[in-house]
């Protein structure tokens, strides 16, 4: 199973979240019809665009508090002020993805950054 972590600054279009899922899977080389759920934090829980891409994919949106987020990060890898700023977590779509993937997880594309949006990919390891 494979979760997209999803972050982005305030008013993001549904568009530019898009490209930025669009361009993690490219860069994870899998099809998008692979990513079977989109997660980000309760920061981002009334963002439109967010609302909007989840029902455009027809995919569950998970959102996650700061306690689930905060026990991923350990296993983040890039870190963003911003998302330090906004969510004491270091990468709010890495952390995002690896908690909605199950805890043993890995990122398989780590925060990419496209129109103001950010997307990680983490695969659940129980499946391939």
């Amino acid at each position: 199973m494979i979760a997209a972590g999803l972050g982005c600054r305030k008013g993001t279009s549904a568009e530019a979240l898009l490209s930025a899922l669009t361009a993690a899977c490219v860069e994870a080389n899998i099809p998008r019809e692979s990513v079977s759920m989109l997660a980000t934090g309760e920061i981002k829980r009334h963002e439109p665009g967010m609302i909007e891409l989840a029902e455009r994919l027809g995919l569950p949106l998970q959102i996650l508090d700061e306690a689930a987020l905060k026990q991923a990060e350990t296993r983040t890898k890039t870190v963003s002020k911003h998302s330090l700023a906004q969510t004491a977590t270091p990468s709010l779509s890495e952390a995002a993805a690896l908690v909605a993937a199950g805890e043993a997880s890995e990122l398989i594309v780590a925060r990419l950054i496209a129109d103001g949006a950010t997307c990680a990919l983490a695969r659940s390891k129980d499946h391939s």
